[in-house]
């Protein structure tokens, strides 16, 4: 049996160092905008950059899987080294990736790439593929890493506030009557992950108050019986997401907290201002 290597896709947002060492590999979706594609991996273009032409433009950027043929060269290329693969993406709800590094898989003999369904993005999804390549170092057997993760899966909570459900409502990503109700009311909701999808957790009324109840939603599921660690990410408010790892440092005294860039794919859907706050215990 080979040794594995993990490939996960750029919605991961996961911080380069967090990885480095441990062979994970990193797919990247890209976004096509003003006539434009911009592969989302903080190279072709920094998220800021883009956030700053994206406030500036009335059109929604249009997200873009990887094709199959983009799978193909990166397992190829491990395969022929010798190696075995567990391939983990963005949920199957939320993005087209996961059919497309199928096809790519199918045209290796069975077992070689094993894919799995985070139903989850961003840092959840990032989360679940660093404990993995962490694993695979460690020499631990695919089906034991499968297993650890699904399980792990468990534990990962995330939290989402967008400034304005706008490029929200035009991803399609949040019920287009809901999203006119609450922009006309002023609501800022509290969104989460559920079952694949982003799902409402709870609506507050202010941007304030939504910070605040997000921290007591946090509250309410931390035990403090494990180390808590946790990832704060931003969509161009660096701001708003300092106060929060303040607020977050005080109220809960983390094993540790994590800054990330939002990408461009999901930050495209987040919109300008937005947050996400992901944590766990082990």
């Amino acid at each position: 049996m080979g040794e594995i290597t993990i490939v996960t896709d750029s919605t991961s947002d996961l911080p380069g160092y967090l990885y480095e060492g441990y062979g994970l590999l990193v797919v990247p979706l890209s976004v096509v905008f003003e006539g434009k594609t911009y592969l989302d991996d903080g190279i072709s273009i920094k998220p800021e950059d883009f956030y700053r032409m994206m406030q500036a433009s009335t059109e929604m950027p249009k997200a873009s899987q990887p094709t199959p043929g983009d799978f193909l060269r990166v397992y190829s290329d491990l395969i022929n080294q010798g190696r075995e693969i567990i391939s983990i993406h963005i949920s199957r709800k939320l993005s087209g990736t996961l059919n497309s590094a199928e096809i790519a898989a199918n045209q290796f003999e069975k077992g070689k790439v094993e894919l799995v369904d985070s139903e989850l993005v961003h840092m959840p999804c990032g989360f679940l593929a660093l404990k993995a390549a962490k694993m695979a170092k460690e020499g631990v057997t695919k089906n034991e890493i499968i297993s650890e993760i699904i399980n792990f899966r468990k534990k990962i909570n995330s939290f989402f506030l967008p400034k304005s459900l706008e490029n929200l409502i035009k991803g399609g990503r949040v019920n287009k009557i809901k999203g006119k109700l609450a922009s006309l009311l002023e609501i800022k909701p509290i969104l989460t992950l559920r079952d694949g999808e982003v799902s409402l957790y709870k609506n507050t009324r202010k941007w304030e108050l939504a910070k605040k109840e997000l921290l007591d939603s946090m509250e309410s599921l931390v035990s403090g019986r494990g180390k808590l660690t946790v990832s704060i990410g931003d969509v161009s408010s660096k701001e708003e997401a300092n106060e929060m790892e303040e607020r977050i440092r005080e109220r809960f005294n983390p094993a540790q907290i994590i800054r990330t860039n939002i990408g461009i794919v999901v930050g495209s859907h987040l919109g300008i201002g937005g947050l996400g706050i992901t944590f766990f215990e082990e």
